[in-house]
């Protein structure tokens, strides 16, 4: 039929349209990875961010809760690496260390052991993501991770964090611009779930936590809006009893 060939004539005028444009956007847009300076120290430049967010007051806060974009809401036991992940009508209560969980759909708790290692797996996912945005700057150090510094075209120095493993996506590199102070004000990312390299979102209006810990609550990055909301911290388990009581089924299983 006539109104088939025109229906396909346009898709297909429309596909290409929108691969010239995806094109276009890659070679405008794309950044190749930033020249280092040869042997130059990092170290200066994470101990100043370190500072700037009270790294100290973070690595000793025991609980905290946030939101992610509003969807995806989170209490997480830092010191035994255990989370309540909520979305929708699901609630995994996981154990970060090994990757198990206890599920519920709408309060009822899932027997099914093929769905519960599903949703199991996408909670992690989402942790590791959404814990990653919530407080990138607390996980710069580590022996996994390649740290080199890159003289701006404003003559300041930014630091270049590449994670060699651990994740869901080991290799990704990003390059954290910082205030005079050592707080990141922004990030470039150069990551494999991002087909265009040197995507920059901010990292702003930070909030310092009751636990004494900075972290930014909104990330801008023109199309991309990321807000970090309903935070909570505690610095004990007592300060936090009934945020550790609700990880009980998940130690005693």
């Amino acid at each position: 039929m006539a109104w088939i060939k025109k229906t396909f004539k346009f898709l297909g005028i429309l596909l290409g349209i929108l691969l010239v444009a995806a094109v276009a956007i890659y070679f405008i847009y794309n950044e190749p990875l930033p020249e280092v300076k040869k042997g130059e120290d990092a170290s200066d430049l994470v101990e100043k961010i370190q500072k700037a967010i009270n790294q100290t007051a973070w690595d000793n806060t025991h609980f905290v809760e946030w939101s992610f974009r509003g969807d995806h809401h989170y209490i997480w036991d830092k010191q035994r690496h255990l989370v309540s992940v909520k979305w929708g009508e699901n609630t995994v209560l996981l154990n970060a260390n090994n990757k198990t969980g206890v599920v519920y759909q709408d309060s009822v708790k899932l027997q099914d052991r093929g769905q519960i290692n599903e949703l199991v797996n996408t909670a992690y996912t989402y942790f590791i993501n959404d814990a990653f945005w919530f407080n990138a700057p607390a996980q710069i150090a580590g022996d996994d991770r390649k740290l080199e510094v890159v003289k701006m075209p404003d003559s300041t120095n930014a630091l270049l964090v590449t994670y060699l493993s651990g994740g869901v996506t080991p290799g990704d590199s990003y390059l954290w611009i910082l205030d005079e102070t050592g707080l990141p004000k922004a990030w470039k990312m150069w990551t494999s779930i991002i087909p265009v390299g040197g995507i920059e979102t901010s990292w702003e209006e930070w909030t310092t936590l009751s636990t004494g810990a900075k972290v930014a609550t909104k990330h801008d990055g023109g199309m991309l809006q990321i807000p970090i909301e309903n935070i909570k911290a505690y610095q004990t388990m007592e300060e936090g009893k009934w945020q550790n009581d609700i990880f009980a089924e998940l130690v005693n299983q």
